[in-house]
């Protein structure tokens, strides 16, 4: 008997319709930090409120005749608001460089939230040694 040849697949005609192998998955992406966000939005909040707490006590200042009495209860509730408010700033930029200090997290908002409150501590600051300077 004789041996039979080794029998091939018949030839098939290149197939145009075989789609490329999927591409690999992604690597996973750095989420924003819990922190960073947080410290963006107190910073925001804490600097609009600083602005509007200054302007009241500019607009105080100028429509009371010999300007604002310190002991008077808007002087009081004026620097009330002014502490607390740079307070909130003072947590928004701790909040910042925790969200700095945290791995594998987007840092852009704890940036922006540092960058924030510390402009407007900086600007608080120096209105206040301005103010007292000036008399």
């Amino acid at each position: 008997m004789e041996p039979h040849p080794p029998q091939l697949p018949p030839a098939q005609p290149p197939n145009q319709n075989v789609l490329p192998p999927p591409a690999p998955a992604p690597a996973s992406r750095q989420s924003h930090s819990g922190l960073g966000i947080a410290s963006f939005v107190l910073s925001i909040i804490s600097g609009m409120a600083l602005f509007c707490v200054v302007l009241a006590a500019g607009v105080i200042e100028s429509s009371t005749p010999g300007g604002m009495d310190e002991s008077s209860p808007q002087a009081m509730v004026v620097g009330l608001f002014l502490f607390a408010f740079m307070g909130l700033a003072l947590l928004a930029a701790g909040l910042g460089v925790g969200g700095l200090c945290q791995k594998n997290r987007r840092k852009i908002f704890a940036i922006l939230g540092v960058a924030f409150s510390g402009a407007a501590i900086v600007l608080v600051m120096g209105l206040m040694i301005f103010g007292l300077m000036a008399g």
